[in-house]
């Protein structure tokens, strides 16, 4: 079997994936790759039918425990659902879903245009007319928001981001395991002092007290595990929501302008081309096959670790025409940006509205906002898992 080495070009391939992933479609709906920034090697699952199919199968396991070598050592933040199959898995999405309902998610939009105004109101008012998107509006509004349902309003923030981007694009050479590690104990030390405390209205409290009909709930490492998913996911999606959304209005002006003149008309439209044309989650985590799968010509062997690429699903001709064009008035047609099956993303509905709140208020307070860096000067996340770059210079 001939293994494809994205790692050979791997500034190039961050940077521009989707020539490749053009490539290996036509080649196939699944390969064997080496992965850029680890080297590993991973099959890589890119045609949109097979992905969607792959996300939904239970021969493709998320737990990794059964393979793992005798005396493998579990990091806390690992007990939690995206790291789980079923009955576990159901069971502790069950437990947190009862919580993360549509009515709560609703009753935040006032608090989420309310921070997304705060923010805007400081970077319209710096000197200079520039800034940093990524720095002004795209991580600190989801941060805010994920940390005050959560719970964690006093955290630091600045730190966090940059263990929280350890953890989830780490650098080469580096598995994010110390990020994880350090995010499990600042978590660990945040339950304990939510127990004593109290009760709060907030969704980690929550989850502590809450029981199913039967009397299950959490235990202490699972509580971490949920805490630790919901933080990290809760905002590293919706920062490169934003940032990439932008991106792709400012380097689409027609579709900018089209934006502009019909708010109301676009922006539900507007935010899933995005997530389409480019979602902040490049391939979803990590498969492993429990038995022999076969996927096109591919035979992918019990025990294989597999990736299955959202962002090369977005762009497959044939489910998407034009796929390579970013065109917000696409007739509405379903993408996995957000996953498929079980697990499927339970913050969707707050990525989205936290999407639309923050492109609309922008482009309505900035009419005439700019790039400002070339293509060639933005630094991209590594890896495989975000799509999405640490700084977007804007002028206005």
């Amino acid at each position: 079997m001939t293994v494809i080495d994205l790692n050979e070009r791997a500034g190039e391939f961050n940077a521009d994936p989707y020539p490749m992933y053009a490539k290996l479609r036509a080649a196939g709906p699944a390969h064997l790759v080496r992965a850029p920034g680890t080297g590993d090697e991973v099959w890589l699952v890119v045609g949109h039918e097979e992905a969607r199919a792959a996300l939904a199968d239970p021969r493709l396991g998320k737990d990794w425990r059964p393979l793992a070598e005798e005396g493998y050592v579990e990091l806390p933040a690992s007990a939690n659902m995206l790291e789980a199959d079923p009955p576990h898995h159901t069971r502790l999405r069950k437990l947190v879903a009862g919580e993360f309902t549509p009515r709560r998610i609703e009753a935040l939009r006032p608090r989420v245009q309310e921070i997304t105004d705060g923010l805007l109101d400081a970077m319209l008012a710096a000197p200079g007319r520039t800034a940093d998107l990524v720095d002004a509006l795209a991580f600190p509004l989801p941060m805010t928001v994920i940390s005050e349902l959560i719970g964690v309003p006093d955290l630091d923030r600045d730190a966090f981001r940059v263990l929280s981007n350890q953890a989830v694009a780490p650098p080469s050479g580096d598995d994010g395991a110390a990020a994880v590690t350090e995010i499990g104990e600042y978590l660990a030390g945040l339950i304990e002092a939510k127990r004593s405390a109290s009760p709060a209205d907030d969704l980690l409290s929550a989850l502590i007290r809450t029981r199913d009909e039967g009397g299950d709930q959490l235990s202490h490492a699972e509580l971490i595990g949920m805490a630790f998913l919901l933080l990290v996911a809760g905002h590293e999606t919706t920062v490169n929501l934003i940032s990439n959304g932008v991106r792709a209005l400012l380097t689409h002006p027609d579709q900018l302008a089209a934006l502009r003149a019909d708010f109301d008309g676009l922006i539900d439209g507007a935010v899933e081309e995005m997530l389409r044309y480019e979602g902040p989650v490049e391939t979803a985590t990590y498969r492993f096959a429990r038995e022999e799968v076969v996927i096109g010509d591919a035979r992918i062997p019990a025990g294989a670790p597999v990736l299955v690429s959202l962002a090369s699903a977005g762009r497959d001709a044939s489910r998407h025409t034009d796929p390579d064009r970013f065109d917000i008035r696409r007739a509405p047609q379903s993408h996995l940006a957000f996953g498929h099956g079980i697990h499927f993303c339970l913050g969707a509905p707050l990525a989205r509205m936290e999407g639309r709140i923050a492109v609309r208020t922008l482009l309505e307070r900035a009419p005439d906002l700019q790039l400002d860096a070339g293509e060639g000067a933005l630094e991209w996340l590594p890896g495989l898992l975000i799509r999405g770059v640490r700084h977007l210079p804007v002028r206005w």
